[in-house]
C-alpha cells in the first residue's frame, strides 16, 4: 500500500526541495533560477503533493495586484503525474491554493484551461468554480505554447 498524499506548500526556504523534482511533473525542467526567484517572490504560490518522497502533484499561482481592486489570484498550472490520477490529489492541491489565496484577501481567483480538456473541467467544476464563456484568449511571444 503506497503511503497518504502528502501537500506541502513550499517557501523560499524550499529551493532544494523544488529542484529535486524529478522530470516530467512540470512541462519542462525545473530550473534553479526561475525556482529561486518564484519562491522569493511573495505574491507566487506553490503547492506540491507526496506520495512519500516523491513528488507526484504541483498546483500554482499568483496573486494579481490593480490599483483600482482587492488583489486576485490567478491560478497557473496543476499537475498531476500519470501515475496518480484520479485520486483525488489535484482536487485537494487546488482546494488548499484557494484557501491560501482566499486568507491573503484575494476577492477573485480565475483560471482558464482548453475548451477540450474534460478532466480540468471537472475537476474546477467539482470546486464549485463558474465557468464563463464567451472569453477569447489572446497571447503574445509565445505564452501558450506549452
Amino acid at each position: 500500500m503506497s503511503d497518504p498524499i502528502t501537500l506541502c506548500r513550499l517557501g523560499p526556504d524550499d529551493l532544494e526541495l523544488l529542484m529535486a523534482v524529478q522530470e516530467g511533473l512540470f512541462d519542462k525542467p525545473v530550473r534553479r533560477d526561475q525556482s529561486e526567484a518564484f519562491l522569493n517572490d511573495p505574491l507566487h504560490e506553490i503547492i506540491l503533493a507526496f506520495d512519500g518522497d516523491s513528488a507526484v502533484g504541483m498546483a500554482s499561482g499568483q496573486i494579481m495586484l490593480h490599483p483600482d481592486k482587492p488583489p486576485a489570484f490567478f491560478v497557473a498550472e496543476v499537475g498531476v503525474r500519470d501515475s496518480h490520477l484520479r485520486r483525488g490529489i489535484a482536487q485537494q492541491m487546488c482546494a488548499k491554493l484557494l484557501g491560501i489565496a482566499r486568507a491573503r484577501g484575494c476577492q477573485g481567483i480565475w483560471l482558464a484551461t482548453e475548451t477540450d480538456n474534460v478532466a480540468a473541467r471537472a475537476l474546477y467544476r467539482s470546486l464549485d468554480a463558474r465557468e464563463t464563456g464567451g472569453i477569447v484568449v489572446y497571447d503574445w511571444d509565445g505564452a501558450m505554447d506549452d
